[in-house]
């Protein structure tokens, strides 16, 4: 019996039944044959040597593309990492090794603590590890004798999780150099060590078992692989310079923000951070106004009832925070929640009073609080916490106004990353995920709606199978920062079901009623993670109209400090955030210290710039000192303050 294989350019292969997807890589060709390091079966990657059973679509994976670099990277952690530690901590207990983006990381139970201090020695034998060029097999095994394999290894970590797992038969045993080394993996794997590329152990931390603070703790160790050392080294200079970059660090450099473990992941904004904060939202604000939005206020505490009409409360309930109040000369307990969102909120400002397809698009938006419960393993600084502020808005339409309001939103977008300093983005059309509302149809006609208007418009985009939120398609505008890095901020989303299951309706143009479309949307995603983002992308040097301080007028000797104080109240009535530094401190201490806080001009005032009514002008990252009068220095300054 024959098979026949349909290949990514459409073209069909025959081989015969119970070829291998090496056999064929040797089919289509040598060279492929040498480059192949998996297959991708109807969209499932497979070994390379498993067999293949029917008519099928395959592609060949080689070491050049993404899917060879992760299967890659996933090799070096369950293979090579993986036992090198076995090598040098023989009575260490091996847990999981999983991918992550750019990298990899292996979790063990060891006696001895692995410190950052040992990860040379761990890359110099893995590195002897990889010379071997060691040949992978794999064996599919029942569960019991899974379990007496590493029964016999002592790993109780592997026998848990095959314990743990439902399936009976089949679980996947990879094996070097006639059995040496084994490890418990979902694969693929190479088929043999030659093709590890460049690697780079980077760092060591502890993580619970499972993610169960009531679980063992573990080492974490991470690394990074690529297929070149070129393209290492590429990366471990971004990491590097990201790492200077890091918005916690450049936070208490300025004073922005902190944390405590009172209110975990909740920002305690200090002054110059709150001038951040509320500069960047009353940009926002301006142009919301502009584009005919209407600013709205919904509760943040609301009961369940409503969670439960709108599809949250059991769809979304393990992130929500849930109280429960003893309401006073009452029976029962009332059950709320702190809402994670701004949707059903809005719906019921839509339904006081009737609305025509006349009052249609309409639009609210909200600088709306919101609360959602974040696994403390998972919050990072201001990027991930557990309380923020969302630039939300929802946009009320009929469905031949999709296409419109989806170019419009575009425009809106891109005007406004562009005056923050992002020129470029990208687009993802997010599709249905496991968990969702709605019916299959509803569906069908969202994601079609969608994908019909960002095409109509010519926008490039690509499809996220399954990243979709719970009640509709979305299109996701990913940012790349100054180093390269992207940052997914914001998102259109298309609702076919919330206005139904809130009962939100409008009088069509026929005189019967209908459900509008409710199009979720978000320019920055959070006021916090976004200023984070703006943080490590500017490296702190804010745009001079986003700078909590503009200029601090320091004195040189204190002869001119009524002088500093007059330039500095002159400033300050045109609109500039200005402060004195009359310190008894040396200017170039006074500069030093506010170029760290980096601040974008100081004045420096000595007895001259007094006697000429002059000002000497110092701007960050410069050791070029400018003078001109003072007229002209306040007229320079203003000339600044602008988007």
């Amino acid at each position: 019996m024959r098979m026949k294989i349909t290949l990514p350019d459409k073209s069909i292969r025959e081989l015969p039944e119970g070829s291998s997807g090496y056999d064929l890589a040797k089919d289509i060709g040598a060279g492929l044959a040498k480059a192949a390091i998996a297959i991708s079966v109807d969209g499932k990657q497979q070994d390379l040597n498993d067999v293949i059973h029917e008519d099928c679509s395959v592609s060949v994976i080689t070491i050049e593309s993404h899917d060879g670099l992760e299967i890659m990277r996933h090799t070096l952690a369950a293979q090579v990492l993986a036992r090198a530690l076995k090598n040098l901590y023989p009575d260490s207990k091996l847990a999981i090794g999983p991918t992550i983006d750019n990298g990899f990381y292996y979790d063990v139970e060891c006696s001895k603590t692995i410190s950052i201090d040992d990860l040379e020695k761990i890359e110099n034998e893995m590195h002897n590890i990889v010379k071997s060029k060691s040949s992978i097999t794999k064996k599919l095994l029942s569960k019991s004798d899974a379990l007496n394999v590493f029964k016999s290894l002592g790993e109780s970590y592997k026998q848990e999780i095959i314990n743990d797992s439902e399936q009976e038969n089949d679980f996947q045993l990879y094996y070097q150099d006639n059995d040496e080394f084994v490890d418990l993996c979902r694969g693929p794997h190479l088929p043999n060590l030659s093709f590890i590329g460049a690697f780079k152990l980077t760092k060591v931390s502890g993580a619970y078992w499972k993610g169960d603070s009531n679980n063992k703790m573990l080492t974490r160790i991470y690394g990074t692989a690529w297929n070149t050392e070129k393209e290492l080294n590429k990366y471990l200079h971004e990491l590097e310079e990201a790492e200077k970059r890091d918005h916690r660090k450049i936070g208490k450099e300025m004073d922005l923000f902190h944390f405590q473990d009172e209110a975990p992941g909740m920002v305690f904004w200090h002054s110059d951070g709150w001038s951040i904060y509320r500069n960047l939202r009353n940009f926002v604000r301006s142009r919301l106004q502009e584009s005919g939005y209407i600013e709205v206020n919904t509760p943040q505490v609301i009961d369940r009832k409503l969670w439960e009409a709108s599809g949250h409360w059991d769809k979304y309930r393990e992130n929500m925070f849930i109280t429960e109040i003893d309401e006073e000369h009452a029976n029962e307990k009332r059950v709320n929640a702190l809402k994670p969102m701004n949707c059903p909120g809005h719906v019921q400002i839509y339904n006081q009073g009737i609305k025509s397809y006349k009052d249609l698009p309409l639009k609210y938006a909200e600088f709306g609080l919101c609360h959602r419960y974040e696994r403390s393993g998972t919050m990072h600084g201001l990027m991930r916490v557990r309380a923020f502020t969302q630039d939300d808005g929802h946009i009320f339409c009929t469905e031949n106004q999709i296409e419109s309001e989806t170019g419009l939103f575009i425009e809106f977008l891109s005007s406004l990353y562009s005056d923050l300093g992002f020129k470029e983005f990208d687009i993802k059309l997010s599709t249905r995920p496991e968990m969702r509302v709605g019916s299959d149809e509803i569906w069908d006609k969202a994601e079609a709606a969608l994908e019909s208007a960002i095409k109509n418009l010519g926008y490039p985009y690509r499809i996220d199978e399954g990243d979709g939120a719970f009640y509709g398609p979305k299109l996701d505008f990913v940012l790349t920062d100054a180093i390269g890095r992207e940052w997914q901020c914001g998102t259109f989303q298309l609702d076919f079901n919330l206005a139904e299951r809130l009962d939100a309706q409008y009088v069509g143009e026929d005189g019967n009623k209908h459900y509008p479309v409710m199009i979720h949307r978000a320019v920055l995603g959070s006021f916090e993670r976004f200023i984070g983002i703006l943080i490590e992308n500017y490296a702190g040097k804010l745009p001079f109209w986003l700078a909590p301080k503009q200029v601090v007028v320091a004195s040189i000797v204190s002869e001119v400090n009524d002088y500093a104080d007059e330039i500095a109240n002159m400033l300050k009535k045109q609109g500039i955030r200005a402060e004195v530094d009359l310190r008894n401190e040396k200017i170039g201490y006074k500069v030093r210290e506010h170029s760290t806080k980096k601040v974008p001009f100081i004045f420096a005032i000595g007895n001259n710039e007094k006697a000429e009514r002059s000002v000497s002008i110092r701007q960050i990252g410069s050791t070029d000192t400018s003078s001109m009068s003072l007229d002209e220095g306040i007229e320079f300054i203003c000339g600044q303050n602008k988007v």
